[in-house]
């Protein structure tokens, strides 16, 4: 049920916003006597989208978001990349279920553009990817981005998001902007977290008008402490560990007949343990020089469910499963950081030199599956083999200011970046890929997820270096003007020069406008130019929800190249901005328009499905698919390729108003939102000499309306903190606006819409001391849920919300959490 329309939603959160800023205004009157409206201005120094030293928020020419560690603590989810979606409007995070590895690497959105169409760092320095690349049906298909959650919240003392494309400053995938995460750095003190919360929730499915779950358990352990480094220097060590428990909100199987309809599915979030450390360090070296380094690593074990089997699935094996089986995808995450540098002044200029490390692996496991084609000798167990990458990363940046007659010395900053990049894919057991013909209607390898075969492992790698120029010019007090150009070269596709310019003019001390203009691009990843692998994906044809066996060919393959790819080249980008800011003592608002115009974007191409018995086109490609000799169980095929024209629009608001109105007492209101439409002005098409008759689209409606309409158009969030003495009150509200899921490319009546949703968050606190607070609080509290899917489009049962849900569909969550600080 719609609970606002979109005007009403509006009206709702304005009037909100209102009642709330005046009556804690009321209430400052009332309860203190005048004091400096000063004193409690909101306006903290960011490192983010400038290079000139002491700048602030609310001073800068580009957007940031600035989010601390205490604002990130009091969120009912300890997962990094949940608790930025729910503070910032820009940012998007869906939890998609049955999506292979992306439900257990989920990618985070900026201003609803690819997830690795934004740049993410760690203190200032490049982070790598991970190795996974989401094949499946998620947001963000087609792309290998960062793991966000791989990050420990405990470890971070502050989150910038830069909203605003940055390619000239920082180089590839900083389209829709940055996100910088800066790490605590203490020599002394500490703290710790304990949290424990569930779902206790009710909801309705298509099959089943009332359903009750109590599970998603979920027990997070986390501290920090610092420590002192010779005389001056610091240590602060951070460690978390987080045990989650699977949701399931999966609906009636119909399937099952002439046995009765039963839930046969685990659709949700899976079950996860993950024990992460990450330390961080600096000490002061003579002559005003600073050594400095941090290192990280996660392991996280997962299991997600794959589509149920049924019992009387041509690939069961009766004496094993006489009720059908549920394929579990059981992968071993490996996260590692390392980075040091050395800070100093060499020549008059402001030094910062770098070196970084990342890796990430993804190695699967499947399990309560089998092979069918090996019945009566399979395995239920298979060692899938999986994914690596790795990146070396080194900076140099140099800063100096030059009197050349203007309101204050011109900033000048250059620098280099060399980068070296290396994507791997290793084979699993020979069981989880093989085929022994013999049984009909049974697949290659392990159920649920097929092993990587021996052909599918690549070793690859390439380098790049890059050189920038950044200049800032305050002209006259008033005014403020930015420049900044880059050139990056390639190994693998050649070179690319980016630029920027942008200004700021300032009334007066309260009003300023900013606008800025800037080219940008994103590299092909390695996982995009490599990746191969064949899985089996449940697409819907003739309006039944079938498994078909799908390849996945690199570019430059002569299969790919049969049906259509070419080799990848860089995406390009225009970003435009333009914004105002105002502040008044405690009071600020920023409203920031954008429209990034982006070219030749790479993205998955459709399953071009191929069969032996169809149409000439569709015989065409099964016969690329299947050459002589082969297993002959293809039956689709895909590949990456450039060619996706995109133009997104949107207008971020951020108001904000806080203030101390007693020597206890604090009020801090945020109301913040992002309205976002993306249009697709062009698709990719098959290139000329291609050996298909009226060969298929490569990018069809379901893809379209996914960049179109996949996110929310508009989202909304106001958050109330409220605290006086000892007690402290957090009251959360976001709304989404309707999201479309498409299922089919040819039949509008397998459109899924999620629907309009407020959810409402509450938590309370409470200092016993200095050292111990305790707090409660629940995360959508009216228990809210996307639109159920239909019962025609979830043939199988297993889907019974759209994993594009921008808040999941898991409901309500109770939380308590118990701090200590020393």
């Amino acid at each position: 049920m719609h609970i606002f329309s979109n005007r009403a939603a509006l009206l709702a959160f304005a009037s909100a916003g209102a009642l709330l800023l005046h009556a804690g205004t009321a209430a400052a009157q009332q309860t203190t006597p005048p004091q400096d409206p000063e004193a409690t201005e909101v306006d903290e120094v960011i490192v983010t989208g400038t290079r000139v030293a002491g700048r602030t928020r609310l001073d800068t020419i580009a957007p940031v978001d600035v989010i601390s560690s205490e604002i990130l603590e009091r969120q009912g989810s300890t997962e990094l990349a949940q608790g930025l979606a729910n503070l910032a409007p820009s940012i998007s995070f869906s939890r998609p279920s049955i999506t292979d590895g992306t439900d257990t690497v989920r990618p985070a959105t900026l201003r609803g553009l690819a997830p690795d169409q934004t740049l993410v760092l760690i203190n200032g320095t490049r982070r790598h990817t991970s190795a996974l690349v989401n094949v499946n049906g998620s947001i963000g298909r087609g792309s290998a981005a960062v793991d966000l959650n791989a990050i420990p919240s405990i470890a971070i003392d502050r989150v910038e998001v830069l909203r605003e494309g940055a390619s000239a400053q920082y180089g590839s995938d900083a389209i829709a902007g940055v996100i910088n995460l800066r790490l605590r750095e203490a020599r002394s003190g500490g703290g710790a977290a304990f949290t424990y919360g569930q779902y206790f929730t009710e909801f309705a499915t298509a099959r089943l008008p009332a359903r009750s779950e109590e599970d998603g358990q979920t027990f997070t352990a986390a501290g920090w402490q610092g420590l002192p480094l010779g005389a001056e220097g610091f240590l602060t060590v951070s460690a978390e560990y987080r045990d989650r428990n699977p949701t399931s909100r999966g609906d009636l199987d119909p399937r099952l007949a002439p046995r009765p309809a039963r839930i046969t599915s685990r659709y949700g979030d899976p079950e996860t343990t993950d024990a992460t450390l990450y330390l961080n360090a600096g000490i002061p070296l003579q002559n005003a020089f600073e050594l400095y380094g941090f290192a990280g690593y996660q392991k996280r074990e997962a299991e997600s469910a794959a589509t149920p089997r049924t019992w009387n699935n041509p690939n069961n094996d009766l004496n094993v499963y006489p009720d059908g089986f549920l394929p579990l995808i059981a992968p071993t995450v490996d996260d590692f950081t390392v980075g040091a540098g050395l800070k100093g002044q060499i020549a008059g200029f402001d030094m910062d030199l770098n070196l970084v490390f990342g890796s990430n692996e993804v190695a699967y496991r499947v399990e309560d599956s089998i092979n069918g084609s090996l019945v009566p000798n399979s395995p239920t167990s298979f060692d899938a083999g999986g994914l690596a990458y790795d990146q070396f990363v080194l900076g140099l940046d140099l800063v100096r200011r030059y009197d050349v007659g203007l309101f204050e010395p011109l900033n000048v900053a250059f620098g280099a970046e060399a980068r070296r990049e290396h994507f791997e894919i290793f084979a699993g057991e020979l069981a989880s890929y093989q085929f022994l013909p013999g049984r009909p209607g049974t697949g290659a390898g392990s159920q649920g997820f097929i092993g990587f075969r021996p052909s599918n492992e690549v070793d690859e790698n390439r380098h790049s270096f890059g050189v920038y120029l950044d200049i800032d010019a305050q002209v006259t007090e008033r005014l403020n003007l930015n420049g900044a150009v880059r050139f990056e070269d390639f190994s693998d596709f050649g070179n690319t020069t980016t630029g920027k310019i942008a200004g700021r003019y300032d009334f007066n001390d309260a009003f300023a406008i900013r606008a800025a203009a800037s080219t940008g691009f994103r590299a092909p990843a390695l996982q995009q130019s490599y990746f191969t692998a064949t899985a089996i994906n449940f697409i819907i044809i003739g309006g039944v929800s079938t498994p078909v066996e799908v390849t996945t060919f690199p570019a430059t393959d002569p299969v790919a190249q049969s049906l259509g790819a070419r080799p990848l080249q860089a995406e390009e980008s225009t970003n435009f901005s333009a914004g105002i800011v105002f502040r008044q003592g405690p009071f600020e608002l920023t409203v920031d328009a954008y429209k990034i115009e982006i070219t030749d974007r790479i993205v998955l191409s459709e399953n071009l499905l191929g069969s032996p018995t169809g149409n000439a086109t569709s015989q065409a490609i099964y016969n690329l698919l299947n050459p002589p000799g082969s297993s002959g169980s293809v039956g689709g095929g895909r590949f990456f390729i450039n060619g996706v024209d995109t133009t997104t629009e949107g207008v971020d608001i951020v108001g904000r108003y806080r203030r101390d109105y007693s020597d206890t007492g604090r009020i801090d209101f945020t109301l913040a939102a992002n309205l976002n439409t993306t249009d697709v002005t062009r698709v990719p098409a098959i290139p000329t000499g291609v050996p298909i008759p009226n060969p298929p689209i490569l990018f069809d409606r379901i893809n379209v309306l996914t960049f179109e309409e996949g996110t929310p158009k508009e989202k909304f969030v106001f958050t109330a903190d409220l605290s006086d003495g000892p007690l402290g009150v957090t009251f959360k509200t976001q709304y989404f606006s309707d999201v479309l899921h498409p299922f089919s490319n040819t039949n509008t009546a397998f459109d899924v819409h999620t629907g309009d949703k407020v959810l409402l968050d509450f938590e309370g606190r409470y200092d016993f001391n200095d050292r111990v607070q305790l707090a409660i609080g629940v995360n959508n509290a009216t228990d809210e849920y996307p639109d159920f899917t239909p019962a025609a489009v979830n043939s199988n049962g297993a889907l019974a919300f759209s994993n594009y849900s921008p808040f999941g569909f898991n409901g309500r969550f109770v939380y308590g959490r118990l701090s200590l600080n020393w």
